[in-house]
């Protein structure tokens, strides 16, 4: 497997990386229902990092949204192409999730990225730069909380609270296990809220982590140990 390097012309410092966030903003489409939860495919997508060879991981596993089954799956490993800078996280490893999208054959479906949306400090974290970039409806469910306030949620499974930034609800704190700690779950592009939800329980019949995080944490990081043995 070859390392992908950094696509010319991609940001580098963080101004000019503020730009193209606030200019794909602008793209983002927040009044789809999107598709409903158990049809179709749903594809999860997750990176392992190894800071000291400025190397990184991804993986996008299909799966058949109503059975779990993987349908496909697909790594590439590239350079980290962006400094860590709070709130611009994406820039680091979107070309490398790019290019694991790319190898895909199988329709993605929806995508459900390992961090969030709308819930993030200018709107606009991973998933909904994902979904913008590729056009597909995407979500982010995160396995901890960010800077908003929340209350707890019952402690059923399917109960939630949201997340709130200065009154705007912008995610919820999921139950998706009776009795144990919630996921963070917020929109990316083009599906809603409540939608968002509804598949992060139809892929939480289990465990507390979505199957589509799951498969994909573990094949991101068996493409990066398999990178650091050659």
């Amino acid at each position: 497997m070859g390392i992908i390097g950094v696509p010319a012309g991609w940001p580098a410092d963080q101004e000019t990386a503020l730009d193209v966030q606030r200019e794909l903003r602008g793209r983002l489409v927040l009044d789809e229902e999107g598709p409903a939860a158990g049809t179709g495919h749903v594809t999860g997508l997750d990176v392992a990092y190894d800071d000291e060879r400025d190397l990184v991981a991804a993986a996008a596993v299909v799966l058949d949204a109503r059975t779990l089954a993987v349908v496909e799956e697909a790594t590439a490993v590239g350079r980290v192409s962006f400094p860590y800078v709070p709130g611009l996280l994406a820039f680091r490893e979107i070309p490398t999730v790019l290019a694991a999208l790319d190898a895909l054959t199988a329709d993605p479906g929806l995508l459900v990225c390992d961090g969030y949306g709308l819930a993030h400090p200018r709107r606009f974290g991973l998933a909904a730069h994902l979904g913008v970039l590729t056009g597909r409806p995407a979500i982010g469910v995160a396995k901890n909380p960010f800077t908003f306030a929340h209350d707890q949620p019952g402690q059923d499974r399917g109960d939630f609270a949201p997340l709130l930034a200065d009154g705007e609800e912008v995610g919820r704190a999921l139950r998706t296990r009776s009795g144990v700690k919630p996921v963070f779950v917020s929109v990316g592009h083009r599906v809603s809220l409540d939608n968002a939800c509804a598949h992060t329980l139809a892929l939480t019949p289990r465990y507390r982590l979505p199957e589509t995080t799951r498969h994909a944490d573990a094949l991101c990081r068996g493409a990066l140990k398999e990178a650091l043995a050659t």
